[in-house]
């Protein structure tokens, strides 16, 4: 029975009410004002206080301010006589949990009560049956999906039951874990058989790809006169975005669609076809300078300005832009002090590499393997790093300065956990979901290959290359020190190859209010 604190210098009107809760299940302690109140939770624990606001002695105000000093883990119902405005306004400062204005009956409190004292259970068992009764429809729009749009409103399903059901019981997330992993195998079934016939841009069967983002989504903007950010945040998942978008509902409002990423969905071939609005072929052959093969030692995203000017001119455009990577907080700090000066600038692009960080952080780092252990624990660190990095003071600047925010990224990624041995020389490249190399040796069936790389858009380090990518959880292994090389990456966060979390990735329009 849980024990209820009740303070009121006119109980004894109340006692219908104390009976009404005693049958429901609640002990209820009574005081008459507020010292007594304070003194009760010091002597012993309660699960609630209901508080009268006008009591001799101090205020019931005053008595919310030291209980949320002293016991700030006691949800506290005020209940009033008055409507007065300024009083509501501090106790909902105050972090109130709920307010009630007299008179009231036995059932208004009794709700109030099991709103604020068993929410949290009402809310799970809700989800759970709500899920369960979802599953076989899940199910079957997975087995029916044939259709990149089709596809996308799938994991758009999976996604928000995987935010429902992230605080629920394992049995549950075992549930939708299987139900992703089904969905993955059918998608990559999917994107094998049509990934070569999006790339034809004259066909009307095309969706929107890495190449077209400038194209069909920023130079509108800039057409209709409106001041542009592009922020493209590094490695960013839908599910990431979708735990930061509460966060700057408050100043935008948003414009959210899914986008298709080119394949290899990594830094590279993906960022660099969004800034030059071409294949990574058409790069290498009309921009050699600019483009960065797989086996040189400079970094592979470091034209991205020069790539952004080319697209500009090719579409015959006299835009001005300017372009910033951050890296760390100080960065984003400095960035955000210099975006009043920045308004005259048709369009700001900004790159951030948090996420990359962390994913790769992940793999290296044994704390930060404890921290994100999990994609649920993945996605709390994003939502940490944008509430305190600086990152949401930056948006909230953005709308302030009447900014049009395009937030996107080049690629998502994936926690993979099954390994596929691969075998290569020694100048096969080292990512994890795919591999382009002229000697390897491979399970065809357990890959999506490119013999014919060219026909992909996609320059060929010889003749002979051929590409080939992870589908699923999978991720590629060496036979050498095959054990250690697994343990190492089981469970790691990786990108490159096919799944819906590396190619359906969130691309969001946000226009300040």
């Amino acid at each position: 029975m849980e024990k209820i604190l009740w303070a009121d210098d006119e109980i004894d009107l109340l006692k219908p009410h104390l009976l009404f809760l005693k049958n429901k299940g609640y002990d209820v302690r009574t005081v008459s004002n507020g010292t007594d109140a304070l003194d009760a939770l010091d002597e012993e624990p309660f699960a609630l206080v209901l508080l009268d606001e006008n009591m001799p002695g101090i205020s019931g105000l005053e008595t919310l301010s030291r209980i949320n000093q002293t016991h700030p883990e006691v949800p506290v119902i005020m209940i009033t006589k008055s409507e007065e405005e300024n009083i509501m306004n501090q106790a909902i400062g105050n972090q109130i949990a709920d307010y009630l204005i007299k008179p009231v009956n036995p059932n208004q409190i009794f709700l109030s009560i099991k709103k604020n004292l068993h929410r949290g259970q009402l809310v799970a068992e809700q989800t759970s049956s709500d899920y369960r009764q979802e599953f076989s429809e899940m199910a079957r729009l997975i087995d029916s999906a044939d259709s990149l749009d089709e596809w996308k409103e799938v994991y758009r399903r999976l996604v928000f039951w995987e935010l429902k059901l992230a605080e629920s019981d394992q049995a549950l997330t075992e549930m939708l874990s299987m139900q992703k992993r089904d969905a993955n195998a059918s998608f990559c079934k999917f994107v094998r058989r049509n990934y070569e016939h999006w790339l034809d841009t004259s066909s009307p069967e095309r969706p929107l790809m890495s190449p077209d983002i400038f194209r069909r989504r920023v130079f509108p903007l800039l057409d209709a006169g409106e001041k542009v950010c592009f922020v493209l945040i590094d490695n960013f998942r839908f599910d990431q975005w979708k735990t930061i978008q509460p966060l700057v509902a408050e100043w935008f409002n948003i414009s959210e669609e899914l986008y298709t990423t080119i394949l290899p969905t990594s830094t590279q071939y993906a960022r660099n076809a969004i800034f030059a609005g071409l294949m990574p072929l058409q790069i290498a052959t009309m921009f050699p300078d600019l483009w960065v093969e797989e086996d040189e030692d400079e970094g592979l995203n470091i034209h991205e300005s020069e790539l952004i000017q080319t697209q500009i001119e090719r579409f015959r455009r006299n835009d001005k832009f300017s372009y910033n990577k951050l890296n760390d907080s100080t960065a984003g700090d400095k960035y955000t002090a210099k975006l009043k000066s920045l308004s005259q600038t048709p369009l700001n692009v900004v790159v951030m590499n948090f996420v990359d960080m962390l994913s790769h952080a992940r793999t290296e780092s044994k704390m930060i393997r404890e921290l994100a252990n999990s994609d649920a624990a993945y996605r709390s660190l994003t939502e940490s790093w944008f509430r305190h990095s600086g990152a949401l003071e930056m948006f909230r600047r953005m709308a302030d300065l009447g900014f049009k925010v395009i937030l996107t990224t080049d690629h998502g990624t994936i926690r993979v956990d099954n390994p596929i041995k691969v075998v290569g020389d020694r100048n096969t490249n080292t990512n994890l979901r795919y591999k382009v190399g002229k000697n390897l040796n491979y399970n065809p069936r357990q890959v999506y290959e490119m013999k014919r790389p060219n026909q992909f858009g996609l320059p060929a380090p010889n003749l002979s290359s051929t590409f080939i990518y992870a589908m699923n959880e999978d991720f590629f292994s060496y036979p050498n020190n095959y054990n250690y090389y697994v343990q190492y990456y089981t469970g790691t966060f990786q990108h490159g190859g096919i799944s819906l979390q590396e190619m359906l990735v969130p691309l969001v329009t946000l226009s300040p209010k």
